[in-house]
Order: structure tokens, then C-alpha cells, then sequence
């Protein structure tokens, strides 16, 4: 059976079975050393002519890099002078009795140990992306959404949260009528989802208690920044019978902690776990630190990238947080659904979480009150009409509740410091892309 690489060091003395990439090829004389990689990282292989059988021999001149091979051979440890101490399995080395070539590579069009340095660059390599994440530095951010997601759910199933499974597929738009993706539904026109707050909010009426999210949604934005794709991953959860913003807040820090935990247990020893609670700072707040900071603000009710930065860098050095979230955001900046403050109408119950310089998250406290949802929606100039199906979740009994839609694709874009939210996205879409 196939061993990985990483299991050889266990193995020494025995015969095994190994396949993979070759990553780098080196000939003394008539012996070849191929460093062969998979998943797991690298391992050297001896190729020397004598100790192979004729087929093997005959396939000696014809290994080429990226080629793909299946390698039968006896574990040895290395000598102390041998040992490589910047491969977990650089200890050992495969003696190979068998050489078999799986497939054969072509010269590569994109060189997988280079980083991206430009934009071109960047799209060329995502023009060949099953290439790009054969480097381990890109196969890490598979690695981490993964092992960052099962943290996550396993706070979810602690909590008693429900997943429910939403449509992309709507009849009208859950923000506003802007920015979104129209799509010919066999005689009528429907909408991709922006998000999945509409499904989330009438499971809220269907007593559900508390739930969460994780799918596509969509977004028709003309935006070429390093934050903004037209398709991406979302995670999403409600909760019913809060008492406030807090409440809300408190889970998913619950939430992310719990993927920091994963994660530093699995394949980010050295991240550090965040410190419970985040920093709270109202719009207002940071408005005033951004001001004294010398930095102008293009607009009241937001942020720009650039106050995104700042507001982290002053947070991280007042508190050392790398999150903080920013409570109080202006009615003219949030969606209808939510709750305003009773003793400010201009303000709402909501919040964004920052995290390294970025918005990755926004939440909120929603208004469940049919007759104040109808005022506010026809204030935003929507229609009642095209919100009747939404609306009516509030006519039969809907709990106070609130809750979030988190980026993670942020997350992982701030996690491992890449520059653009594209290179944490297995196969990024935007407006120029949507190949492969």
C-alpha cells in the first residue's frame, strides 16, 4: 500500500511503497537522487543502476520534473552528517528497487516554486492554479481552511447549533436591488443569492433556535481590490432569543477561537490564540482615533482600506488584539433588517469584526417586527411587493435574534499574510475570471 512521505521515518529497515511528484532531480555519475513530494513534503530517493531491475534502468534517463512516479524501495537512515534538518523526513532516504513513470510531464508554463510578484503574474498563475498548489506554500491554504472550518464546526456542534443548507436561487435581491447577479429562471428572472440572510432569518421563524451556514454567495461588484471577489465562500449563523449586540458577539469569538485552537494544533504551531473579548470600539470611537491619527475619512458611516488599517494598527498597539469590532454603524450604511437603537434611530444595533486590517465580518441584531421591517425597507426605496415572501416570516411569531456573515477567505488572507483575498480561494472568480 502507498505510504505517504512523511510516515517513512518509521519505516526504516522495511520495504515500501511510494508516489508522488518529482520535485527536483540530481545525477552523481550514474546514481540519480530525486526528491520526491507529496502532501505530506519531501523525500529524497537513491536511484542507483545496480540495485534496480532492467525495466527501472531503461526509465533512469527519462525522469523529468513534475513527472508523476511510483517508487518501491528499502528505508535507510541517514548518516549524522547526512541528516537534512530542514525536512521532517530529512533522517531518512529510499534505496529504490522499482521505478515506475505514471505520467510523464510536459515543460511546465509557470514555475511552481516562484511566488507571484504582480497582478500579470498572479493571473497567469491562476490561469495553471492545479500547478500553482503544488507548491507547499499554496497547498498550506487548503490545509488551512480546512483544518480553520473544522475548528469552527466543532464549536457549532458544542453549542448545539443546526446547519441548514440554503439556495443560491432567489426571487428578489436579500441586500437591495444593486449588485447582484439576474439569471433567466425558465419564464421569470431570479437572483443569485447575496447571501444567505433571508433563509437564515426564516429558520429563525421556524423555531430552529440557532443555526449556521457555509456556501457561495454572490456578488455583482465591479471591484478590482485585493478584498473583493464576485463569488466566494461564505459562513453565516443566527441565533434566536438574544438579549443584545453582545450575545452575538460572544459567539463568535467561541467560534473563532476554536479554529485558532484547530488550526495551531494541526498545521499552525506558532499562531497564537486570541485573547478574549476582542476590543469594542463604536464607529464614532474609531472615528475620533482615526482623526487624531491624521488619517481623513472619505465618509461618516464607513471605513476605507485605509482607516481599516490604521483602526488595527492603533487597536493592536492599545490592547495587542488583532481583532477589534466596531459597533454603531449609521442606518445609511446597513441594510434594512437591522435594529436600530431606541435611543439613537440614526444608529444600529450592528457591528463589522476587523481582523489584521480587513472587515471580516459583519453582524447585527435584526428587527423582527413586520410593521417596523415594512417602514424601514420602503425608507431604503424597496418594494414590499418583491419582499413579500421575506416579509411574512414576521407575521406569525419570529423571536428577537441576530447574527453574522463572515469572509473567511479573509480570515485565511489575514492567517497566513497573503495580499490578495484571490490566492486564499481555490479558484478565484472576479470580473475577468471564470476559468478554470
Amino acid at each position: 500500500m502507498k505510504l505517504n512521505n512523511i510516515e517513512t521515518v518509521n519505516k526504516v529497515g522495511e520495504e515500501v511503497l511510494l508516489k508522488g511528484w518529482v520535485d527536483s532531480i540530481r545525477k552523481m555519475g550514474k546514481i540519480v537522487f530525486v526528491d520526491l513530494r507529496d502532501l505530506s513534503g519531501l523525500l529524497q530517493v537513491v536511484l542507483v543502476p545496480q540495485e534496480l531491475d532492467a525495466e527501472s534502468n531503461e526509465l533512469l534517463t527519462s525522469i523529468k520534473s513534475e513527472s508523476v512516479l511510483e517508487i518501491s524501495g528499502m528505508v535507510n537512515k541517514r548518516g549524522d552528517k547526512q541528516i537534512n534538518p530542514d525536512l521532517p523526513t530529512g533522517t531518512v532516504e529510499v534505496l529504490a528497487k522499482t521505478l515506475k513513470i505514471l505520467s510523464e510531464a510536459e515543460p511546465l508554463p509557470i514555475p511552481i516554486t516562484d511566488e507571484a510578484g504582480n497582478e500579470a503574474s498572479m493571473a497567469n498563475r491562476f490561469d495553471y492554479r492545479w500547478l500553482d498548489l503544488r507548491n507547499p506554500k499554496k497547498a498550506l491554504i487548503m490545509k488551512v481552511w480546512t483544518e480553520l472550518e473544522k475548528g469552527c464546526r466543532e464549536f457549532f456542534a458544542k453549542e448545539n447549533f443546526i446547519q441548514v443548507y440554503t439556495p443560491s436561487f432567489m426571487n428578489s435581491a436579500s441586500e437591495s436591488g444593486a449588485d447582484v447577479f439576474s439569471v433567466k429562471y425558465f419564464d421569470r428572472q431570479a437572483y443569485l443569492a447575496q447571501s444567505p440572510q433571508f433563509f437564515k432569518q426564516m429558520a429563525m421563524a421556524a423555531g430552529l433556535g440557532k443555526v449556521f451556514v457555509m456556501g457561495p454567495v454572490f456578488r455583482a461588484e465591479a471591484s478590482f481590490t485585493s478584498r473583493h471577489m464576485t463569488e466566494f465562500t461564505g459562513w453565516d449563523f443566527e441565533i434566536s432569543f438574544i438579549d443584545s449586540l453582545e450575545d452575538i458577539m460572544q459567539a463568535e469569538e467561541g467560534m473563532l477561537v476554536a479554529g485558532f485552537k484547530q488550526l495551531q494544533k494541526t498545521c499552525l504551531p506558532a499562531l497564537e490564540i486570541p485573547t478574549t473579548p476582542f476590543p469594542r470600539i463604536s464607529m464614532k470611537e474609531s472615528k475620533e482615533k482615526l482623526a487624531k491619527a491624521g488619517v481623513k475619512s472619505e465618509r461618516d458611516d464607513d471605513f476605507s482600506p485605509e482607516e481599516e488599517r490604521t483602526i488595527c494598527e492603533i487597536i493592536k498597539k492599545e490592547t495587542g488584539s488583532e481583532f477589534v469590532f466596531v459597533t454603531d454603524y449609521p442606518i445609511s450604511s446597513r441594510p434594512f433588517y437591522h435594529m436600530r437603537k431606541k435611543e439613537d434611530q440614526n444608529l444600529t444595533k450592528s457591528f463589522d469584526l476587523l481582523y489584521k486590517g480587513i472587515e471580516i465580518t459583519t453582524g447585527a441584531v435584526r428587527e423582527h417586527r413586520p410593521e417596523i421591517l415594512e417602514r424601514q425597507a420602503l425608507e431604503k426605496k424597496m418594494s414590499l411587493e418583491s419582499l413579500h415572501d421575506y416579509l411574512n416570516f414576521f407575521h406569525f411569531g419570529c423571536p428577537p435574534h441576530g447574527g453574522v456573515g463572515i469572509g473567511p477567505g479573509r480570515i485565511v488572507m489575514g492567517l497566513l499574510d497573503l495580499n490578495n483575498v484571490k490566492e486564499a480561494t481555490y479558484l478565484p472568480r472576479d470580473v475577468n475570471r471564470l476559468t478554470p
